[in-house]
């Protein structure tokens, strides 16, 4: 019997928290169906089936945008799936209406963080319509946080009878964090690009006595250079690049570091909770639903070097106490984050949306 089709679409295939959030499901899914991914560039590898794009893009572009319409449009009528899962903004727009168009019967959208809210001026507005236009054509909105479904709940971006909450989810089975000789390490893992926010970040660093690592790449990290340049850091903080070994990372270090404007509900903190790290984060978007200040680590408020210093400072400075939080956060990942749990609660939701 030829099992019903599912696409899953984001929009480009890069290391990032909505491409592992896709990796994860398509693995989920196909157990029950065929599962085919597609996205601009070539980053998929263990999914599958993967269809490159050539038009989508995350910048905002007329041409190229329309011009991904139509793609999108053809891939679905050739594709023939039942359901269309689109994932981060612009894929989340484009892949709707496009959709809609080709008369996919079922369309959910995953919200990893709603792009309106992450962006200012027009390009932020032009979500926040965009989102309210395709939320009447959304069969399911997925948001991977509480506070996500209210902040869009309030900008009538979804509606509340069509819109579910299922958290992210991460392997347990990863290293476990362990003691290692030498001056306590900070690890921060991202993509050097907004709403990541890595210069706050090294800023903090000028007060704190530990080492910081960060692994990642992208368009800010000549400007992040020359800010750790400025501050006379380069001895005390390293840019590792994008890394493909982020578990043993994780295992080596002693605190992990997030700082950053705007948050869905960050694979890279759950990751790190998974290893027994304690985490200091900023309390944006899901962060607070994850981390629990004072018991699995701490929160400051965005864009606060002094207080994210005076965070670092405290845990750094107490290794009984990055114990307790990171063993507490370990307790937590495995009890609430755990990746069994994130494809059940897909599968379950597949299984009462999609008519086969």
């Amino acid at each position: 019997m030829t099992r019903p089709r599912v696409l899953l679409l984001v929009t480009l295939a890069e290391t990032g928290g909505a491409q592992t959030y896709v990796a994860a499901l398509a693995k989920a899914l196909e157990r029950e169906y065929d599962v085919v991914v597609a996205a601009h560039g070539e980053g998929f590898h263990d999914v599958p089936r993967f269809v490159p794009l050539r038009h989508l893009r995350r910048a905002l572009d007329p041409l190229h945008d329309a011009l991904a319409l139509v793609e999108l449009y053809r891939l679905f009528r050739r594709e023939r799936p039942l359901v269309v899962h689109a994932n981060s903004s612009k894929a989340g727009v484009l892949g709707r209406l496009a959709a809609v168009a080709a008369r996919v019967p079922v369309r959910f959208f995953t919200v990893h963080g709603w792009a309106f809210k992450a962006h200012t001026g027009i390009v932020g507005e032009a979500y926040l319509w965009a989102d309210r236009l395709m939320s009447p054509l959304t069969t399911t909105t997925i948001c991977v946080a509480h506070g996500e479904r209210d902040v869009g709940l309030h900008a009538r971006t979804c509606r509340a009878e069509r819109t579910v909450v299922i958290h992210n989810g991460v392997p347990l089975d990863v290293p476990r964090r362990r003691a290692h000789p030498g001056p306590v390490t900070l690890l921060s893992v991202g993509r050097l690009r907004a709403p990541k926010d890595f210069v706050t970040l090294v800023r903090a660093m000028a007060g704190v006595e530990a080492q910081l690592r960060i692994a990642g790449d992208g368009p800010d990290r000549a400007g992040l250079e020359a800010e750790i340049e400025r501050l006379g850091l380069r001895e005390r903080v390293e840019l590792l690049g994008t890394r493909t070994d982020i578990p043993e990372l994780l295992a080596g270090a002693d605190v992990f570091v997030l700082a950053s404007d705007s948050e869905g509900l960050p694979m890279s903190v759950l990751e790190a909770m998974a290893a027994g790290l304690p985490v200091v984060a900023s309390a944006v978007g899901g962060v607070p639903e994850v981390v629990r200040d004072g018991e699995t680590g701490a929160l400051v408020p965005p864009r606060d070097s002094a207080a994210l210093a005076r965070a670092i400072g405290r845990i750094v400075a107490d290794p009984a106490l990055r114990d307790r939080l990171g063993e507490a956060g370990r307790l937590r990942a495995e009890r609430e984050f755990s990746l069994e749990r994130f494809e059940r609660e897909h599968l379950e939701l597949y299984r009462n949306r999609v008519r086969r």
